[in-house]
């Protein structure tokens, strides 16, 4: 992977353990010169994903629509910033400018982003690894939700398998770097269309 995409929150909830595995993850991506795509902002989990990555001598580069660049809430100090039109344009954006997706812990804005992209790995229109970092167990509830959709039969096996998942930044890397799922065979497959 060169590149890859962190969802996270605009707050921090002051968790050590969370800033740890910030700083982790921040050191594995500059030690295999991954760069951080990010939306962008100076603050909360954001800011300082972006500023442990560039505090390293890594490359950070964030994609914010105009309205938060308004707000001033952008970081101003990133290798690039592309400022766009709305929400929609900053994920097509950082979808495309990466080659892998890691989430974070956030808020709802983070878990839509999730989301998103995972769908789209479902649908096949992106083949990126989508990893869940889940820091002191806080997507352990997420997870037994996405359980019981596959028990209930709302959710395949396969697609459910698409969530890679650690608590370890380094672990989630590895395990993100062997990923070759084809989701778009996965998918069709699911569906009795092939």
């Amino acid at each position: 992977m060169k590149a890859i995409c962190v969802f996270c929150g605009a707050n921090f909830n002051g968790d050590p353990m969370l800033k740890q595995a910030i700083d982790q993850l921040a050191e594995v991506m500059v030690s295999r010169d991954i760069s951080l795509v990010y939306g962008g902002g100076k603050v909360g989990v954001m800011g300082l994903i972006a500023d442990a990555v560039l505090s390293r001598g890594g490359k950070a580069i964030g994609v914010i629509p105009q309205f938060l660049m308004d707000k001033e809430v952008g970081h101003t100090g990133l290798t690039e910033l592309h400022i766009v039109k709305n929400m929609h344009q900053r994920k097509k954006m950082m979808n495309d400018l990466c080659d892998g997706i890691i989430t974070l812990p956030g808020g709802l804005g983070t878990l839509e982003e999730f989301f998103e992209v995972l769908t789209w790995l479902q649908l096949g229109l992106h083949s990126s690894p989508v990893g869940l970092l889940n820091v002191g167990g806080f997507y352990d509830l997420l997870l037994k939700q996405l359980d019981l959709m596959v028990e209930q039969r709302f959710l395949k096996p396969a697609n459910r398998d698409l969530i890679i998942t650690s608590a370890d930044a380094i672990e989630l890397v590895n395990l993100m770097d062997s990923f070759n799922a084809r989701p778009e065979e996965v998918w069709f497959k699911n569906r009795n269309l092939t």
